[in-house]
């Protein structure tokens, strides 16, 4: 939290601001504006003397995007020396600006400065007295804003809202400044106007009040559980409901007082001389998505295999080869479908964290265990990170070669938190980071397939799309390096909806592919909360039974027997769901947009969702309501039409509230009006006589499509490859209502006797068959 202001009026105590008052200096250049402006009024020559300026700049890097930026001192290395966010990665960036077709064009006249496309503009008032910038969108009509007409203010930095700021400093006595210049402490802001029932949201992973209006959130990764206003995952980017979003590319800390000092502003600031940010313009929360993440990077495609369940020895728990065993084959007895095993810390021995090596007690065959896991249809995942503890093997090693973060006098940092005596390796080192892959690349050798942290590794490995680590640190650009889980939250149910809250938060900032520990990780879930949860969680992209201090299966929870059959039926309906997942997974990887999302970014027009962060869309057709109680009530919010459960095969009519009591065995999952979704009702056994998330989704597939009410479809549907992965074996044309209507292969086949599930207006549903080898199927 930093405030700089005593109320409206009054600076806070120590603090001196100089505000950009007025434009002495103004330019239309070739692609941008530029302007100096002063922090007082110029009366006469005198005033130009002893006056501090401001640099603004206004450019656009690609279509519906502006870059603002502002300096006060641009020679000082705080303002220079990075490190940066790797921005367009990926892009041929000069194609883009090459090809772009929105008119970009710059002007000047006696009062304002702009820069303007055909969608977008930024106008810099250039009278005296009277520096300001509106942002505006131009001939796009905003489902989020009721106005006459298709041009609007999006934000506008208007009176005192660029600023340099200075505390504690020597700045008004001058003879002390320059004795000692350092003194205090420097800050650049920008201050963006909110309209009224203007809402903020992302800035990262936050567990905390789902609309970020009247937080002040700060950029500065910490390990403070789900339950803190504190996060492992801070991204400098928010998404407005007006229809834009703000990218800070800036590295180090930034706060952003959102209407938590001044009532109207979003207040951003960094302790530098510079700030820079980028104004992304949707208008709808998916194009502002889809353009953020052309910015900083869209995700890699998971692999199929990854969507299955995970099982983890859990954190401390005490275990070893017999204990994994038995895990396995008691899930395999209940015929609970686990895809992955993840080894968690204590695979090496404790104080040597880490030297990338099996403790030899606990497991004296690795290579032949992980050998027979492999054997058996299992992937395997590893914990570990960059710590080198002291007594690891490879510690003087590293020390030796100069792979470690080294203190000023050129000994090696150490610290005594998490591992004694650990040092860190020194990834802006190329040797240490050669040296750090070639450790992995022995776990690779022994079967790893995926590790904690460390992805490009892998994807050298293993190949495209194949590559997953499963990380929980991380800033803006990590999206490209799935999966990111949700840290450590308690077991209990608020717990649950913080971990909700999170997700989306962060999957509004291009993270496209997200988990959970299920049940919580500090504690021990009671029976209920264990069930409510793994059914949210088999409905998130990623799946992960974890904890801390004991195991996570499902019989040493609920002695009952019901959590075994729980957790059969939903992931079986995961494995179901694959052909619609992995498709809506492509999607994702293709454009950023989240596979789980706020209900707003499927029907920003309807004006109740901007509040909604206890259910979710999972892709664009299928929304989840999980229940955050024993008894099972809950109440949700449907939007306008008739949406279908999957589960109950029951309608709910929107737009409304809907009040329901749902068995462990039962949630609310319920299909767009007028969406078609593709699934697979028997989904295969593999020859280890386990159900797997990888098989042929165009095989025996059954086609939902949802067209209660009497609604006309045009759809197109596609059938990813589970093998070549990132393309479609088939796509599927649908037309027609629940009275007359085709489904149609129009690219690529189906195989074996496919189906097509017609829901109508009665909530019943009609069940047509294909025959073998059929391109169309009528009704």
């Amino acid at each position: 939290m930093v405030k700089f202001s005593n109320g409206m009026w009054w600076n806070a105590d120590g603090v001196i601001i100089d505000w950009a008052v007025e434009a002495v200096k103004a330019e239309a250049l070739n692609g941008s504006i530029r302007c100096v402006a002063t922090s007082k009024h110029i009366n006469h020559r005198g005033d130009t003397l002893n006056t501090p300026t401001l640099t603004v700049g206004c450019s656009s890097p690609t279509s519906d995007v502006l870059l603002l930026t502002g300096y006060h001192w641009k020679g000082s290395k705080e303002t220079t020396r990075g490190p940066h966010y790797e921005l367009f990665p990926g892009v041929d960036h000069q194609r883009l600006s090459a090809n772009r077709q929105d008119s970009l064009s710059t002007s000047k006249t006696d009062t304002e400065l702009k820069i303007t496309t055909k969608s977008l503009s930024a106008t810099i008032d250039t009278r005296p007295s009277s520096f300001s910038i509106d942002i505006k969108s131009h001939g796009v009509k905003n489902p989020m804003i009721a106005s006459p007409g298709p041009d609007h203010l999006l934000t506008k930095l208007g009176w005192r809202s660029v600023g340099y700021v200075k505390k504690d400093t020597s700045a008004v006595l001058p003879s002390l400044s320059l004795a000692n210049p350092e003194k205090g402490e420097r800050w650049f802001t920008m201050q963006f106007q909110l309209s009224v029932g203007e809402k903020i949201y992302g800035l990262g992973e936050r567990f905390g009040p789902f609309v970020k209006n009247g937080q002040a959130v700060d950029m500065w990764n910490e390990d403070g559980g789900t339950s803190s206003e504190k996060t492992y995952k801070n991204v400098p980017f928010f998404m407005s409901s007006r229809g834009y979003g703000v990218f800070i590319p800036y590295s180090g800390f930034v706060t952003f007082e959102v209407q938590s000092e001044r009532t109207t502003r979003v207040n951003i600031a960094v302790p530098s001389e510079s700030l820079s940010a980028y104004i992304i313009h949707g208008p709808s929360p998916a194009d502002i998505i889809k353009r953020y993440t052309l910015l900083t990077g869209r995700p890699a495609l998971p692999p199929p295999w990854s969507f299955g369940l995970w099982l983890s020895t859990s954190f401390t728990t005490s275990y070893d080869e017999n204990t994994v065993t038995k895990f396995l084959e008691g899930m395999d007895k209940r015929e609970i479908p686990v895809g992955v095993f993840h080894f968690d810390c204590f695979w090496q021995k404790g104080f040597q964290w880490c030297d990338y090596e099996f403790d030899e007690v606990n497991f004296p065959d690795p290579k032949g265990q992980l050998a027979r896991l492999k054997e058996k249809g299992y992937n395997i995942s590893v914990w570990l990170n960059p710590y080198i503890a002291q007594e690891s093997k490879i510690f003087d090693e590293g020390a030796k070669n100069g792979y470690f973060i080294q203190k000023s006098d050129g000994s090696v940092w150490q610290h005594d938190f998490w591992q004694a005596g650990m040092a860190i390796i020194d990834f802006t080192n190329p040797a240490a980071c050669r040296w750090y892959e070639s450790k992995l690349e022995v776990l690779i050798d022994l079967g790893v397939d995926c590790f904690k942290v460390t992805f490009d590794i892998i994807e050298k490995r293993l190949g495209k799309n194949q590559a997953i680590v499963f990380a929980r640190s991380t800033t803006a650009g990590g999206q490209r390096f799935p999966v990111h889980w949700g840290g450590d939250p308690m077991s209990t149910f608020e717990a649950m909806a913080e971990t909700l809250r999170g997700g989306l938060s962060l999957g509004l900032c291009g993270y496209g592919y997200w988990a959970h520990d299920i049940g919580g990780f500090e504690g021990t879930p009671d029976p209920a909360l264990y069930k409510r949860w793994f059914a949210f969680g088999s409905l998130s992209s990623h799946s992960r039974l974890h904890g801390s201090g004991s195991y996570r299966v499902p019989w040493l929870i609920d002695e009952s027997g019901e959590a075994d059959n729980v957790l059969k039926r939903f992931m079986d309906l995961k494995l179901s769901l694959m052909p619609y997942l992995y498709a809506t997974a492509i999607k994702t990887h293709e454009t950023g947009v989240p596979m789980m999302r706020p209900l707003f970014v499927e029907f920003p027009e309807d004006p109740f969702v901007w509040n909604v962060d206890t259910q979710y869309m999972l892709g664009a057709n299928l929304m989840v309501v999980p229940v955050f109680s024993a008894e099972g009530t809950v109440q949700y919010y449907v939007p306008s039409g008739s949406w279908f459960g999957l589960l109950d095969g029951k309608l709910r009519q929107g737009p409304g509230f809907v009040t329901e009591t749902h068995n462990f065995s039962s949630l609310p999952l319920l299909l767009r009006p007028g969406a078609a979704i593709v699934t697979r009702n028997d989904v295969p056994k593999g020859a280890q006589g386990r159900k797997h998330a990888v098989y042929d989704y165009s095989e025996e597939v059954v086609v939902v499509v949802n067209l209660a009410s009497g609604l006309d479809v045009d759809l197109v549907v596609d059938v990813p490859d589970s093998h070549n992965l990132g393309t479609f074996s088939a796509s599927l044309t649908i037309k027609g209502n629940e009275k007359k209507g085709t489904v149609e292969v129009v690219k690529g086949a189906l195989k074996g006797r496919w189906s097509v599930k017609k829901v109508k207006s009665d909530s019943s549903y009609d069940l047509e068959v294909a025959v073998y080898g059929a391109k169309q199927l009528a009704w």
